[in-house]
């Protein structure tokens, strides 16, 4: 149990069957009354967002998660399989369990995995990655780093704009995050 005086971001609580992450939380002590805790949650299976109110030192069941570090070791039709680092055994997610993020996973990666109970909540990826471009347009004598921007593919088949002077066979470095060219390599 955690009281809602020390919700803070990024605290997981289990609200109505569910997990709930504290994305902002404001504690709200009126002239007249009672204090209460004014908090924006986050459903970290859905992605939808609520507000919610609770009272001061009101106390909610916090989440129990697991984070296993795990290495993505080969696609197997539409399921990727993933090995524990710790222990070696395989795990099989699919494509609807790891969500858009699929788009930067590479053989050889090692992401996060967030269970609850036996539930696969999320699969964090490293915040960037260095991927190779397979295809773009080509770059023109006097394209600069200022002058624009053009879509390029990568090995995994993940789609980002790239500066112009980025050509085919390059290694750049990706923000997972936010899907931003951050540089070469």
């Amino acid at each position: 149990m955690i009281s809602s005086n020390d919700f803070r971001p990024g605290v997981s609580i289990e609200l109505d069957g569910a997990v709930w992450r504290v994305v902002e939380f404001l504690h709200v002590k009126p002239g007249k009354g009672s204090a209460f805790v004014r908090t924006k949650l986050k459903n970290v299976q859905t992605g939808n967002v609520i507000e919610r109110t609770f009272r001061a030192g009101e106390t909610v069941p916090q989440a129990t998660l697991e984070k296993r570090t795990m290495q993505h070791t080969y696609k197997d039709g539409e399921d990727y399989v993933f090995m524990d680092m710790e222990s070696y055994e395989e795990a099989r997610l699919t494509a609807a369990q790891i969500g858009d993020r699929a788009k930067y996973l590479k053989e050889g990666m090692e992401v996060n995995i967030v269970k609850w109970g036996e539930q696969v909540l999320e699969v964090e990826l490293p915040n960037s990655v260095v991927l190779e471009v397979v295809q773009t347009d080509p770059g023109v004598k006097g394209d600069t780093a200022t002058g624009g921007s053009k879509p390029a593919i990568v090995e995994t088949g993940a789609q980002v704009m790239v500066p112009l002077f980025i050509s085919v066979g390059e290694r750049i470095r990706i923000d997972t995050r936010s899907d931003t060219y951050l540089g070469r390599e």
